[in-house]
Formats: structure tokens, sequence, C-alpha cells
């Protein structure tokens, strides 16, 4: 269960993307690797993250890693396994120093595609939601067609969040040029099944974000 005051929240959200590693610590001085880039890339849209999780790699340094005050919070921490002779201690040193330099000389937004697993779902988590929780392999299941599963979505969400996914759609189709890029990327999403037959994936997406914004909740 989480703390209620979830000390190292966004620390949590910074290591996760260490999955697309292994969770092995690929960062250096100078340098950073392909999880903590990820990060950074989606910091730029919210500074503020990054500066929390400096603050809170300050704290858990500060306050000791096997120290007993905290240990409930960093066994809700990812692992990251840091490289032959060092330390997690010096790994999170590490990746402060990163935080800091990038809250020193803001960066814009990028309008690339995200280039990870965790990027593109952290960048539209409310499509990732509605992909993989509705979409599923197990689909066939629970619905007896994508109307069936969309409707059970929206009268399932807050206004705000049909908003969103709204949003995310538009985003999403704008950033995937090509069809083969747009099946990836629904796939990474969560995505696990066919749209509706004789429909192109674009197109039902156009589809499912216009049924969004006029469905009376949206």
């Amino acid at each position: 269960m989480t703390p209620s005051n979830d000390r190292f929240r966004e620390l949590r959200e910074l290591l996760s993307s260490y999955e697309e590693t292994g969770y092995v610590f690929d960062d250096t001085e100078k340098h950073s690797g392909v999880a903590l880039s990820a990060y950074l890339r989606q910091a730029t849209r919210d500074p503020a993250r990054a500066a929390e999780a400096a603050a809170e790699i300050d704290d858990l340094l500060e306050t000791g890693l096997f120290n007993d005050e905290i240990a409930d919070d960093v066994d809700l921490l990812p692992h990251i396994r840091p490289p032959r002779g060092g330390t997690v201690e010096g790994c999170l040193a590490v990746i402060g120093g990163h935080l800091r330099r990038f809250l020193a000389e803001p960066v814009s937004p990028s309008g690339l595609p995200p280039q990870t697993k965790w990027e593109w779902r952290e960048r539209f988590p409310e499509l990732s939601h509605l992909l993989a929780a509705y979409f599923h392999q197990d689909f066939s299941l629970e619905y007896s067609s994508h109307g069936e599963a969309l409707d059970d979505y929206v009268s399932g969400a807050e206004e705000s969040d049909l908003w969103q996914v709204a949003g995310e759609i538009k985003d999403f189709l704008i950033l995937n040029e090509t069809d083969q890029l747009l099946k990836k990327s629904a796939a990474t999403l969560g995505l696990s099944i066919l749209p509706p037959q004789g429909v192109r994936l674009r197109q039902w997406l156009m589809d499912v974000r216009e049924i969004i914004l006029h469905h009376p909740q949206g």
C-alpha cells in the first residue's frame, strides 16, 4: 500500500523509466542514458516535475537509503542496478546532477515522438488507459463490440478525462505520421485488438475522438 504522504512519488515515476534498460543504471556524470533522457524529455512539458524529483533525491540521500524512517517508502521505489563498483546512492547523485542542470538551462518541449515505451505511456496516459483497459487481448470476453467497450469507458470517466483523451488522440495521430508507426505506437500504449472490420486504425481513432467529444458527458 502506498504511504499517505507518498514521500518519493516523483522519484518513483522517474525510476520507473529505467524499466527500458532492465533497471540497469546507464547514466554518466556528463551524459544522461536512455531512461533519464526519456524522463527529461517529458519534464520539458512540466519542469516542476524535475524540481520535485531533485528535491526527493536530496531528501532520500540526506535521510539515508537504509534509514528505518523511510524504509516503507524506499521499498516502493524501482530498484536500479548500479554499475560494477558503484552504489545506488552514487547513481541517485548523478541523476540529481542532471536534474539540476536541466532546471538551470530550460529546454523547449520536443515535437519528436517518444523514444521508449515508458515515454509513450507517460506522454499519453489517458489514451494508454483507454486502449489497455478496454481494448486488451481479452476484449471479446467482456464486450460484444468496440462501441460497447467505448460506452463503458465514457460512462465511467470524469469529464476532465474525456477532454484529456480527446486531446491526446489528436496529438497521437499527428506524431504518428505513417500507418505503420501508428500501429506500433498504439500497441505500445496497450491496444491488443484490431479496429472494427473494414475500418483503418487512424480512422477508428478519429471516430473514437468524435464520439467522446459529442458524448453528453464530454
